[in-house]
């Protein structure tokens, strides 16, 4: 995750020191929070995606493996884990997260001046609901 925002919003500030944010993952996300990790053969981790209710909250990839398929299966996951549909937030600033995020059927249905999230950075709404036969 810190690599990942690191190399994906250079220009975002995090609220959250580097400890914090390991803290948070450890005693709040993977504990109450449906977290799925893609992990290479040595055990380094190359992907986070977690689910919050029907939120996607999280999905982050480790910056060497954008591009390589993992950030679709994540996303082919959580609609089959979450068949009624989705939404999720992601920074304005981040176009290539929210061009991957169009190319898989999410549609923008809020932007913001980013005044309810931490980093105080404009931000958008998406969601995805699967076509009704």
């Amino acid at each position: 995750w810190l690599r990942s925002f690191a190399a994906a919003l250079p220009t975002v500030v995090r609220p959250r020191s580097d400890s914090e944010v390991r803290a948070y993952f450890r005693h709040v996300v993977v504990e109450r929070y449906e977290t799925w990790v893609a992990q290479e053969d040595d055990g380094a981790v190359a992907g986070v995606m977690v689910l919050e209710g029907e939120e996607l909250s999280q999905l982050y990839l480790a910056p060497e493996r954008r591009g390589c398929g993992i950030g679709d299966r994540f996303v082919a996951l959580a609609k089959e884990r979450r068949a009624d549909g989705l939404s999720l937030w992601t920074f304005q600033v981040n176009a290539p997260a929210r061009r991957f995020y169009e190319r898989h059927g999410f549609r923008a249905v809020e932007w913001t001046d980013g005044d309810r999230n931490e980093e105080r950075e404009p931000d958008v709404r998406y969601e995805w609901r699967p076509r009704s036969a």
